[in-house]
């Protein structure tokens, strides 16, 4: 039996399901995309590098669930991928003057084929699961190392993006306080929310999910899982890539450890696995709680309470406190806090 050979009816009933799916998917998203649109004008203008460092976070997960939690893919070293996006902004806007939005589509590209190559690779030599994952973080450690000794990218100095004397949209350039670094990313986020939703819906998506599954089982029926797969990896990465070129745009600044550094990578999956693998909303939801929990543990470090004192200026906290979280999301939430509620409510 072929994959195109179904019962009389079944095909167009589970495509306007897949359709009314995606439609509603697409209305939530219209929702939430006006609701925190106004946000800017709520907060207090201290709270603004929060959401803004959310938000990349948010965008970050987004990219690793598609090939993770989708595409059944574990990657430990999307740092690779972020960090292609942000040198490659870097480099073409210091030394060509090409505006940002041009860098940040070519960066894109970029790692979408740099990721296709590495899975290719990966894939062909049939490394799966933790074998995969190390590879990806293999492969994201000698990015790193690459570009500490790589003279045209200034080594280990990073490169420093020239600020103007005024605000530029071509060059994506404000003022410290303006909104305008809250929307560009708010934005970046729901396109690739959009992609997501548009993507999982659609026959390539069901092929996906299918082959993370099963891949026996899907290239018994036709299914070609390679292809589907790489596709998958590059949407991931092309994404991943987008947060990237924002970051540098936001901190004017990017270096070998910001970019393809360990951290990066636990950046892009720690909120997806939080907030629930695999779902269109759980990133979302991973990097509104990681967001901010950084920032309340970096206070706790710099002012902490006199009953917590002993923990004044200790390096790495962050971390623990993320891996605890971690431990508990996977006893208690196994499918992470969004994909656990939405279970228990269809039930």
């Amino acid at each position: 039996m072929t994959t195109t050979e179904q019962r009389p009816g079944t095909a167009p009933l589970r495509k306007r399901a897949l359709e009314s799916g995606a439609r509603r998917q697409y209305l939530y998203l219209a929702i939430g995309f006006m609701v925190f649109f106004f946000l800017p004008f709520i907060l207090p203008a201290s709270a603004q590098p929060i959401v803004i460092r959310t938000l990349v976070f948010a965008l970050m997960a987004v990219g690793w669930n598609l090939m993770s939690g989708y595409g059944g893919m574990f990657s430990f070293g999307h740092a690779a991928f972020f960090g292609v996006g942000a040198y490659t902004d870097a480099y073409l806007l210091t030394e060509y003057g090409i505006s940002p939005w041009i860098a940040m589509i070519v960066g894109a590209l970029i790692s979408a084929g740099v990721g296709v190559l590495i899975a290719y690779l990966c894939l062909r030599y049939k490394l799966a699961g933790s074998y995969f994952a190390l590879a990806t973080f293999a492969f994201a450690q000698m990015f790193l190392l690459l570009t500490e000794n790589l003279e045209f990218l200034h080594k280990s100095e990073g490169i420093n993006i020239p600020l103007l004397p005024q605000e530029s949209w071509a060059m994506v350039q404000f003022d410290q306080d303006s909104p305008n670094y809250y929307w560009i990313p708010l934005v970046l986020l729901a396109l690739a929310v959009a992609v997501t939703i548009a993507y999982v819906h659609s026959r390539a998506g069901q092929f996906t999910q299918a082959i993370r599954d099963d891949a026996t089982a899907a290239e018994s029926l036709g299914i070609k899982v390679m292809k589907y797969r790489l596709i998958t990896v590059a949407l991931s990465c092309a994404i991943t890539a987008v947060a990237g070129a924002f970051y540098t745009q936001y901190y004017l600044f990017i270096g070998p450890d910001q970019a393809f550094g360990m951290h990066v990578s636990t950046d892009a999956l720690i909120p997806a696995v939080i907030g629930g693998m695999g779902t269109i909303w759980g990133p979302l939801v991973g990097a509104a709680v990681v967001g901010p929990l950084s920032e309340l543990v970096a206070g706790v470090l710099r002012n902490p309470p006199p009953f917590l004192g002993f923990l004044q200026g200790t390096s790495g906290l962050d971390v623990a406190v993320y891996a605890v979280l971690l431990i508990v999301i996977v006893i208690f939430l196994p499918k992470g806090i969004y994909g656990t509620i939405r279970e228990r409510l269809r039930k």
